[in-house]
């Protein structure tokens, strides 16, 4: 007889109430319901059929977030906003209000004078609690915050993406960090992690423009054409527009972006990207790329690009396909790292391929082995 536990998976959002996390609860909501198709769910094409990972319809949703509007409210705003379709809020409103009764308070908040121990413990008991409390196979712990400026070498205290990282393994789940924070990335919480025996992946979802530049970057190469510049602009509002307003989350941020033209080209080309907060557009972002180049004989070209979408819409069903696939890895025993999961991530664990084509062979033959484990 079925195990029904075996069959239900928790997903425990860092940043439950933001616009990706309430885009990825209602769209698992729609897709379960036969609403709408899983458009964008990479997991839900023919060659992942028998990869053994669990259905959308048993994802079960919590999270932390330091804000307070309720996950039904914030989908009504996204509806407004054109991020979720007309009418959805309402249709899946139910799904909505029961994740959002799951999400715990986050921090540290202003005047939180706990210690970084502290802390680690209150938000393990929160994802201990939550699994144990819907008998959950396992909990995926996935952060969708905000993204925060890197950590100053000289800090005493880990940075909140690393609290919520180290909750994460003392709680004994898997990890994505969907943010370019520093989540899981010192040595102490991935040798911990390892230990553990706990897989984990990546860092920053790959959306937008660097998708776009991981597929582009290799044509230059493979045709042998010089790019002698390389430079971007965003504009974007939301959650991210103001958070990216603090240059030193911006400079976090582009790491990512530049490295995929530095792991591809060999270097990193003349240029930049320049992030610009621009509230009036909401969750809708425009991209920019001017790329110079040079061909045969030395004759002077140019490459312009504009990607325009909206980031939540793009990111939540690769949040969606990451809870599945590293619930699967850990269900059959993978740990540490999981390079093939680069397909998703502008900085993707090491040893990973930084063209998308070949991240993609790699995702698929990731796919066969874990249908092939039992």
């Amino acid at each position: 007889m079925t195990n029904p536990k075996e069959h239900r998976t928790g997903v425990w959002l860092i940043g439950a109430r933001g616009s990706v996390a309430t885009t990825a609860v209602a769209g698992c909501a729609a897709v379960t319901a036969g609403l709408h198709p899983a458009t964008g769910m990479v997991t839900e094409t023919p060659p992942f059929a028998r990869a053994g990972l669990p259905p959308v319809s048993s994802l079960v949703f919590g999270g932390h977030d330091t804000t307070g509007c309720p996950l039904p409210k914030r989908a009504e705003q996204l509806a407004a906003g054109g991020v979720l379709p007309h009418g959805l809020p309402s249709a899946v409103r139910g799904e909505l209000a029961a994740a959002n009764e799951e999400i715990r308070a986050g921090g540290p908040l202003p005047g939180d004078t706990r210690p970084d121990t502290a802390l680690i413990e209150a938000f393990a008991a929160d994802i201990v609690a939550f699994r144990e409390q819907h008998d959950l196979a396992r909990v995926v712990v996935v952060n969708v915050a905000s993204t925060e400026p890197a950590p100053a070498p000289d800090s005493v205290r880990l940075p909140a993406s690393s609290l919520y990282a180290a909750a994460t393994i003392e709680a004994d789940c898997p990890y994505v960090n969907f943010t370019p924070s520093t989540g899981l990335r010192t040595a102490a919480l991935a040798d911990a992690a390892s230990a553990r025996g706990l897989p984990h992946a990546g860092r920053d979802g790959k959306t937008g423009q660097t998708l776009l530049r991981s597929v582009l970057a290799p044509m230059f190469v493979q045709r042998a054409l010089s790019v002698r510049a390389w430079s971007g602009t965003n504009l974007l509002g939301g959650g991210d527009g103001a958070a990216l307003a603090d240059p030193a989350a911006a400079a976090a941020k582009n790491a990512g972006k530049e490295r995929v033209l530095a792991d591809t080209l060999g270097a990193a080309p003349e240029g930049e990207v320049h992030i610009d907060d621009v509230p009036a557009l909401g969750d809708w972002k425009t991209a920019w790329d001017h790329i110079a180049f040079d061909g045969f004989l030395g004759a002077r070209m140019v490459l312009q690009t504009t990607w325009q979408g909206c980031d939540s819409a793009l990111a939540a069903p690769l949040v969606l396909d990451l809870a599945r696939l590293v619930a699967r890895a850990h269900e059959t025993g993978r740990s540490g790292p999981l390079p093939e999961l680069a397909f998703y991530f502008k900085d993707p664990d090491p040893g990973a391929p930084a063209a998308l084509a070949e991240q993609y062979g790699e995702l698929l033959g990731f796919a066969a082995r874990l249908g092939e484990a039992r």
